[in-house]
């Protein structure tokens, strides 16, 4: 195909699009009024399954299909990180140097450090009942972690990270998440289609399937996120090559 039947082709393909996404704009709702279909709709469906966030009802429940294809995004794009950040035949690896920390830091982050993870875990568990989720739970189980490389030094974090663990963790939480999509087949419905007992409404069991598919996020975000954020700090803090032997070391 020559570049000018390209251009033609791409040009009738954009007005195309541009007449139609002009059509479905104008038959939306209004801004500022009061009708709002798709959340009438949305809020409808989040109370008939006992999902008191209606947020993680669209995500896990509604449009899990949608949740599926992010987070498997989001596992694609650290399994990439990693194998293009795997240590290079001319590489070696030195250990870290100790790093100075202020007094003030390292309390900081001692006293914040139990209380972001346990933040981190609440969030997941109660994502089906209040703002938050899977997603949102486990970069702040992430973030809880790495406190100890700023409290401390990168030696402490790689003490306290059980990265063989979080590998295993990342891809059981992704394979969770595909997994339970079956329980809807097994019962004659669709894929991902929530079928299990939906409990009480604002109860922690409610909403069936929603809170399971959550924690297999939380666990594979959280997980997922300290095994890419490894893969980088191994390369900035331990990684030597032949033209920059004598560059780097610190926390």
């Amino acid at each position: 195909m020559s570049r000018t039947v390209r251009i033609r082709v791409f040009w009738a393909a954009a007005v195309v699009f541009a007449v139609a996404f002009t059509a479905a704009c104008l038959g939306l709702p209004r801004f500022g009024t009061e009708v709002h279909p798709y959340a009438t709709r949305a809020v409808a469906a989040s109370l008939r399954q006992r999902t008191a966030n209606v947020v993680s009802s669209v995500n896990f429940d509604q449009r899990a299909l949608d949740t599926l294809g992010e987070e498997s995004i989001l596992f694609a794009s650290v399994l990439g990180a990693i194998v293009l950040l795997r240590h290079a035949r001319d590489e070696r690896v030195d250990p870290p140097r100790a790093g100075r920390v202020l007094p003030t830091t390292r309390l900081l982050g001692v006293v914040l450090l139990p209380v972001t993870l346990l933040t981190g875990v609440y969030i997941v568990a109660h994502g089906q009942l209040s703002p938050g989720g899977g997603f949102q739970g486990g970069v702040i189980l992430a973030t809880g972690l790495h406190l100890a490389y700023v409290a401390a030094d990168y030696r402490v974090l790689k003490r306290i990270r059980p990265l063989a663990v979080l590998d295993v963790a990342d891809a059981l939480g992704a394979g969770a998440f595909v997994a339970l999509g079956f329980a809807g087949l097994a019962a004659g419905a669709a894929y991902l289609q929530n079928v299990l007992p939906l409990g009480t409404f604002g109860q922690l069991s409610s909403g069936g399937l929603v809170p399971l598919l959550n924690a297999a996020v939380g666990v594979e975000v959280g997980s997922g996120i300290v095994v890419l954020l490894a893969s980088f700090l191994d390369q900035a803090v331990e990684v030597r090559s032949p033209d920059n032997s004598d560059s780097g070391g610190g926390s």
